[in-house]
């Protein structure tokens, strides 16, 4: 088996997930209106915490198959991807997790990582939507899964987004040379700020550069050239740069729109997401208390 291998043979396993419930962390059911509109609130939260306790079931999940004597899945916490094939295997084949609560509709998690470091293609992502079994309380629910790789995943995002003048997208510094806890990794995103006048005058710098000028390049040479923009021009370092939901990946939208038309309780997760989600964190509402009390 080689790296392709070992990834196609993980992925399968990763989608079995789907509608599963994991066996890391029970939400008691409430026992009035008012404790059922408090976790309602809160329930969300707790994402980051069952991303963690997630990954940690994918990565126990993966080496129950069998890998030929091949090697193991590891997590790395911290470190980039979540979990990596240790083992005889080169290129180590990795799977970064992202945990999605659909009912807030954005998948907020980012993906900033360089395009450069997915050359052999050996890493993939996995979107793991994920609702409480009874919407707001229960065991998590996994209600769909999407992997797809990193290389893909990288340049539909440095496509979405690099647009000179008026949007850039830097590569990270060469730090091959420092230690592992100091080496750069992630793109960065910069936003115009100066006036029209001005965004006129950058867009004549940017046709010099010929046909194919706008189009995003790792190369130095190229970085070079929008690094130039960046010192003649006004721009600002865009914190919004990256977000997995904005990266327009066709099959992932194909996904987010697949879990947003799943059935839960009768609506659609984008029905409860649009309407009665936010009926029910309103609870000063007599709309949120009888939704409340149904789903108790």
């Amino acid at each position: 088996m080689n790296h392709q291998d070992i990834l196609k043979k993980a992925t399968k396993e990763i989608e079995s997930l789907k509608g599963q419930t994991l066996d890391v962390l029970d939400i008691k059911k409430p026992h009035s209106i008012a404790y059922a509109q408090h976790l309602a609130k809160v329930v969300s939260k707790i994402s980051p915490l069952l991303g963690n306790m997630i990954e940690f079931s994918i990565v126990e999940k993966l080496n129950q198959a069998e890998w030929k004597g091949l090697g193991k899945w590891v997590r790395q916490d911290p470190g980039f991807p979540d979990a990596i094939f240790k083992g005889t295997v080169k290129p180590t084949p990795g799977i970064e997790i992202k945990t999605w609560f659909p009912l807030a509709t954005e998948i907020t998690a980012r993906f900033k990582d360089s395009v450069l470091h997915f050359d052999k293609n050996q890493t993939n992502v996995a979107v793991v939507a994920w609702l409480p079994e009874f919407l707001i309380y229960g065991k998590p629910k996994i209600i769909d899964v999407w992997v797809g790789s990193a290389k893909s995943l990288a340049l539909a995002r440095d496509k979405h987004y690099h647009h000179p003048p008026d949007y850039l997208v830097f590569e990270p510094e060469d730090t091959s040379l420092r230690t592992v806890n100091l080496q750069q990794t992630n793109t960065n995103g910069f936003k115009f700020q100066g006036s029209a006048e001005l965004l006129k005058k950058a867009e004549r710098d940017v046709k010099k550069w010929g046909k194919d000028g706008a189009a995003f390049s790792s190369t130095l040479d190229y970085q070079n050239k929008i690094k130039g923009l960046l010192g003649k021009y006004p721009y600002r370092l865009d914190t919004n740069f990256a977000k997995i939901d904005r990266i327009e990946h066709p099959d992932l939208e194909t996904f987010k729109l697949r879990v947003l038309n799943t059935k839960v309780d009768g609506k659609t997760i984008l029905e409860w997401a649009r309407s009665e989600w936010g009926k029910l964190l309103d609870t000063d509402a007599t709309e949120s208390k009888e939704i409340a009390k149904d789903l108790i």
